[in-house]
């Protein structure tokens, strides 16, 4: 397994990591479904939010990353985002991650987010923010698996959930 950029030579992999969450009624990567979806203007929209072109008011920067197996099979996906918008340090973090839902309760959730924190280090980021919905038992154990040390649960002003808050110190 290994953490890998977004290409443009993956498109069937992304395309089959997409219809499973369509198969689960989940509704991520959707657009890879739609009549005007291009897989390689996607692919440079990724490129450009990662070297901070082209964002919408109030994001910023991120990198986005596929762990992948040895056949290139999308197995999670990890977004670093380079620093906190004020937003983000409430609710959102330096990294956000899913895995498909049939690669779920594998560890990969684990590895993903272990290989993010490599990539977070090499940024030169010496603590990272990640949050999780309360009820999301499986992200809080990648979360702690991780050394995620909880901070505290704070109420989500755009979903009205409690959000618990970890810190992970890469030093």
């Amino acid at each position: 397994m290994k953490l890998v950029q977004p290409s443009k030579e993956m498109e069937k992999h992304f395309i089959n990591m997409a219809t499973d969450y369509r198969v689960a009624n989940e509704s991520r990567y959707q657009l890879a479904f739609k009549e005007d979806f291009i897989f390689t203007t996607y692919i440079e929209k990724l490129i450009k939010e990662s070297k901070e072109e082209n964002l919408k008011p109030g994001y910023v920067p991120s990198t986005t990353y596929w762990l992948i197996n040895d056949c290139g099979k999308i197995l999670g996906v990890s977004r670093l985002r380079h620093y906190l918008a004020p937003h983000l340090e409430v609710e959102g973090g330096h990294i956000g991650y899913d895995v498909p839902p049939t690669e779920r309760m594998k560890g990969y959730g684990t590895i993903l987010l272990k290989f993010t924190l490599e990539k977070a280090k090499e940024m030169g980021m010496k603590e990272v923010l990640i949050t999780c919905d309360t009820d999301n038992v499986g992200s809080a154990k990648i979360i702690t698996n991780n050394d995620g040390i909880f901070e505290n649960e704070i109420i989500s002003y755009e979903s009205g959930k409690k959000v618990s808050r970890y810190w992970v110190s890469i030093e």
